[in-house]
């Protein structure tokens, strides 16, 4: 368990950091520092919401909604990725992956802008459960889920983040305390308002050795991000949203490392030539 943080989203009724609103109703109150202003809207930010299946569109898991981060490619068949707990059935603090519950294979996940729903074809944490993972970093940071998009839906996928574009690749290097990074989280808790979702912030460091990052971005990530994408200041594939810290930098993130991640689930279940789908040329717009 990580002292001092919680999932961004738990996938069933009872958690507080569920975000399940299959009817309007007010936001619940989250306890993360007040918003800062957003980025700038940029020439993409309008088309960032259309229609289409891409990373940034909201994905459901028995009700709980996260961010889909990349599109992934492996075994002859197309991918959305999402958090592992984002099918999760625990409560927020139940973030180890060797010991949390999950949702079994084969759970169908609703996609925005699909018209069927996807597949949970691969989780992190009930990979590491079935192959009895010992390593307290990977069971502590390795959050990733594999979601098949449906045939009838492949022609819709593109690859390219809303807003900065890419990814031009996936990050091996992690991060040093200072690096500029970028996301795009699309919690409905924020109402449908684009500008909302592009986010910049600085790396803290990396923990687990190498497993995780912390990150510091305007706003930070909330529930509904979970499983969002974040791409390293030249547009490379860097992680994946998991955590809000409380201690000892509140308001951060946490994000799992995407390379580290890839490597699990290639020699866990996945597809051994799963790959990252390299979207659109990479678009700081001089905000990192």
């Amino acid at each position: 368990m990580l002292f001092g943080a919680a999932a961004l989203t738990a996938a069933l009724t009872g958690s507080a950091w569920a975000d399940q609103t299959p009817t309007p109703a007010p936001a619940p109150h989250v306890a993360v520092p007040a918003p800062a202003p957003a980025p700038v809207a940029g020439p993409d930010l309008g088309a960032a919401m259309g229609s289409g299946v891409h990373p940034g569109v909201q994905m459901r898991t028995a009700g709980a909604q996260c961010t889909a981060n990349f599109v992934y490619t492996g075994g002859g068949k197309t991918y959305l990725g999402q958090a592992a707990h984002c099918s999760g059935t625990g409560s927020a603090d139940e973030t180890d992956g060797c010991t949390s519950k999950s949702l079994p294979l084969g759970t169908p996940v609703e996609i925005t802008g699909a018209s069927k729903p996807g597949k949970l074809v691969y989780n992190s944490w009930l990979a590491m459960q079935g192959a009895h993972e010992k390593d307290p970093d990977a069971c502590a940071y390795n959050d990733l889920a594999l979601v098949q998009v449906d045939p009838a839906d492949v022609a819709k996928v593109t690859p390219s983040v809303p807003f900065f574009g890419g990814p031009v690749g996936v990050d091996t290097n992690g991060t040093t305390p200072g690096e500029r990074v970028v996301s795009y989280g699309n919690s409905e808790l924020r109402g449908g308002v684009p500008v909302l979702s592009p986010k910049v912030g600085t790396s803290l460091g990396d923990q687990g050795h190498g497993w995780s990052h912390t990150v510091a971005t305007v706003t930070p990530g909330i529930p509904g991000d979970s499983g969002s994408a974040f791409l390293s200041a030249d547009g490379s594939a860097l992680g994946v949203l998991s955590t809000l810290n409380f201690t000892p930098a509140p308001g951060t993130n946490s994000i799992g490392d995407l390379a580290k991640m890839l490597a699990y689930a290639r020699s866990h279940g996945a597809p051994g030539d799963l790959a990252v789908v390299n979207g659109g040329p990479f678009k700081s717009l001089g905000l990192i």
